[in-house]
């Protein structure tokens, strides 16, 4: 599990010496653009009091009257001004700012910075929405480094497993018979489903992964996975057993048979992984309302509750001694339901077992 990193939130006393110059820059243009129109306005006020005096023939008093007034306005007028400016520079360049300022930090490298989310209008919706984008690219960032890191931690042990028996063999340490032989084509094999998983993966979240639509006998499916997985269950001292609700007759979807069969076989490899000898693996289908629910049900160890919400993660392993797979299979599996419209979810106690529910629309 990883730590949660430590959030730097930006405020006005945490900007870097170079944005105060832009704040101070967006301030001033701010004031100048407020300036000329108040600039404007006097002038407009003390020509309309000419020509008004001019036109009404005024006298000397109602002269003076008028540019009093005009003097007076004159007075407020910029403190007026510089009210609006100030309060607009708070409500407007103020936040803008901020975010220009975790922007570049975003640019930089930086996605652990978030501005502060304040007040409920339009900048306030731009914060939010700026710390949301964020925390995502945060979330991208910190699975590609972890994909990165189990890939190759992935790949480690099956490459030198099979660079020392090769050295082996030409130092004649090792003799190349058939056993040696078996032993480094296992060790190939687990390869290429590591780069098959990857592969299929990396094209299911992309929505590019290719999928044969046909009628698919929900019935024919499981039978077809029991079939596969019968000889690795008695070997494992495992009963597998699979059925569909009685008195429904046979259950279709429309779907890819390949894909849901991949789907089916990573969850019962994963049971077999997590069953002592003697346990019992149930597959079990029955129809919902326009909808057909699969489960695949175990009585092994059991799943410990603060692990649950990370079993659809890249190359996780709640006990990395009994795990044989190439950590994948659960999350091809929730790509592939996904890509069918399903949804899948697991409900599991610790010493009793694991229940998955793969849910299909018909």
């Amino acid at each position: 599990m990883h730590r949660r990193p430590h959030i730097r939130r930006w405020g006005p006393r945490h900007f870097r010496s170079d944005w105060h110059g832009k704040r101070r820059t967006l301030f001033f243009r701010f004031a100048g653009f407020f300036g000329a129109v108040l600039l404007f306005f006097l002038l407009s006020m003390a020509g309309l009091a000419f020509v008004l005096t001019r036109l009404f023939g005024g006298d000397g008093q109602a002269t003076v009257l008028v540019w009093l007034i005009g003097c007076g306005l004159a007075l407020t007028m910029p403190l007026l001004a510089g009210l609006i400016v100030w309060r607009s520079f708070r409500s407007v360049v103020d936040p803008l700012a901020r975010v220009m300022g975790a922007a570049d930090a975003v640019a930089e490298g930086d996605f652990s910075v978030r501005v502060p989310e304040r007040g409920s209008g339009e900048f306030g919706r731009l914060t939010r929405s700026f710390n949301r984008m964020v925390e995502e690219l945060e979330r991208a960032d910190q699975q590609r480094r972890n994909l990165t890191a189990d890939v190759a931690h992935e790949l480690r042990t099956p490459l030198h497993i099979i660079q020392g028996n090769l050295e082996g063999i030409s130092d004649g340490v090792y003799e190349a018979n058939a056993e040696q032989i078996d032993r480094l084509l296992g060790e190939t094999r687990q390869l290429s489903r590591l780069v098959e998983d990857l592969r299929t993966l990396s094209l299911a979240e992309a929505g590019q992964l290719q999928m044969n639509w046909e009628q698919v006998d929900i019935g024919e499916l499981l039978a077809d996975v029991g079939t596969s997985f019968s000889g690795q269950a008695e070997a494992a001292g495992v009963d597998l057993l699979y059925a569909t609700s009685q008195g429904q007759g046979a259950l279709h979807i429309r779907g890819d048979a390949g894909r849901l069969d991949q789907v089916l076989s990573n969850l019962v490899a994963n049971a077999l992984d997590h069953t002592a000898p003697g346990g019992e693996i149930r597959m079990y289908a029955a129809p919902g309302e326009d909808r057909i629910l699969i489960k695949v049900s175990d009585n092994g160890r059991g799943i410990p509750p603060e692990d649950l919400p990370f079993i659809f993660e890249r190359f996780w392993r709640g006990d990395r001694t009994r795990q044989s797979s190439s950590g994948l299979g659960l999350v091809i599996a929730e790509q592939l339901v996904v890509a069918h419209g399903g949804q899948i979810s697991v409900e599991s106690q610790v010493s009793q077992g694991t229940t998955f529910t793969v849910d299909l629309p018909t």
